[in-house]
């Protein structure tokens, strides 16, 4: 479906007056290089997310005209040395981006993060000098999108069982096998995919649409991540050239890596959705008056806002420490874990109550609050879901593996 988007921003007549929750002065712990990256995205997003995602969300529709947008302003592997077009800024540069893209819509910041995290990472860590130089750049800038293929139908939290595989033909491999619920599917120009070569273990492959039968048909019916472009990677009998294929690593660290630098981008990304709930909240109660007062002065209202504060200043600090581990490379995957799973959680318990104080105007889509709250139950679930975080860390806890 084509949308007028210009048409729409100029008939939204909504003001997107966001301003963060610091209760903590966490801005004290940032640098004005920070501050800027935040201010930058937060403007672009009040600008050119803010009054469209609604009628995106609603129509199902995912607004590609962004990409290059979100490559111009950086977005797109901030963390990628700058000799490759990266931003070659800090985590929490990265991780600030990412909250300013989800405070505008999970699935923008879907985007962002299999672009930046998923796909430029590895080729960035485990690719040769020839494929950073060449795919890197274009994916910077947006000129280029990508997907990341790891999720099966069938293997899900068990990647290590995966069925896509590869044979060897000459100078080329011949790829067979399906991936599902994958953001950015449909329009990716390049797939980092992971398969199982002949002797059973795991290497990334770089898959390029045109590639004779290669296709990604796109996931239908979805509740959540409207506004995502999410499809399958179908491979049938797909030659790939052997210089596609990923030299730095074999085994499942190499997915597994990927992994934990989206997780980190989500546990800051997650902490964007609960802020804009909670500011809808407060404006809301402050403003809606029953029984002769504003909602907000009664105790069961104020309970809930007091709750949601004190979560998101709890998220903001470990989100911080996180990213300075991931500055000094000392985070550890269990720790990416915590901060990953307790912030969504929390950000999908303050969509939820929020949703609460609104009462029936909590559904609609002139407030963001159901739309955050639909994006977060599958937050919640990929990149490992709620109770895969919570076996890492026990395992981190007692040293005992309960994934076997």
């Amino acid at each position: 479906m084509e949308m007028d988007f210009d048409k729409i921003k100029a008939e939204n007549n909504q003001t997107d007056d966001f301003s963060h929750a610091d209760f903590y002065d966490v801005d004290a712990l940032l640098t004005e290089e920070h501050k800027l990256i935040r201010s930058s995205v937060r403007d672009w997003v009040k600008r050119e997310i803010s009054p469209i995602i609604d009628a995106c969300c609603q129509e199902a529709v995912f607004p590609k005209h962004i990409v290059p947008q979100l490559g111009e302003i950086g977005c797109f592997g901030p963390q990628i040395p700058a000799e490759y077009g990266g931003g070659g800024l800090d985590y929490i540069s990265y991780g600030l981006a990412m909250q300013e893209l989800e405070r505008g819509d999970s699935g923008i910041r879907s985007t962002a993060s299999v672009q930046g995290s998923l796909v430029m990472h590895p080729i960035n860590v485990f690719g040769s000098e020839e494929q950073k130089k060449k795919y890197l750049p274009k994916l910077a800038s947006g000129k280029m999108l990508g997907s990341f293929g790891l999720t099966e139908p069938n293997h899900g939290s068990d990647p290590g069982s995966m069925e896509t595989n590869f044979k060897e033909d000459g100078d080329h491999v011949i790829l067979n096998g399906a991936k599902m619920w994958i953001s950015n599917a449909p329009f990716c120009d390049v797939a980092v995919v992971w398969a199982k070569n002949e002797s059973g273990k795991v290497q990334g492959l770089i898959v390029e649409r045109g590639m004779e039968g290669f296709s990604t048909p796109t996931t239908h019916k979805k509740w959540s991540l409207r506004a995502s472009a999410t499809g399958e990677l179908v491979f049938d009998n797909v030659r790939v050239p052997k210089e596609n294929i990923l030299p730095g690593v074999v085994g499942l660290k190499g997915p597994l890596t990927c992994l934990n630098s989206a997780r980190y981008g989500i546990s800051w990304g997650a902490i964007g959705a609960a802020m804009d709930c909670f500011h809808t909240a407060v404006k809301y109660a402050k403003e809606r008056h029953q029984f002769g007062k504003p909602i907000g002065g009664f105790q069961l209202q104020q309970k809930k806002l007091s709750e949601m504060y004190t979560e998101i200043t709890k998220a903001q600090l470990l989100a911080w420490r996180l990213g300075t581990l991931m500055n000094e490379g000392k985070a550890t995957p269990s720790q990416i874990s915590m901060a990953k799973r307790n912030n969504v959680e929390i950000a999908l318990n303050i969509a939820r109550e929020s949703r609460q104080i609104l009462g029936g105007m909590g559904i609609s889509g002139d407030y963001p609050i159901m739309r955050h709250m639909a994006n977060l139950e599958s937050v919640i679930t990929y990149e490992g879901t709620h109770d895969i975080h919570l076996l890492i860390l026990g395992m981190e806890i007692t040293g005992e593996n309960a994934f076997v």
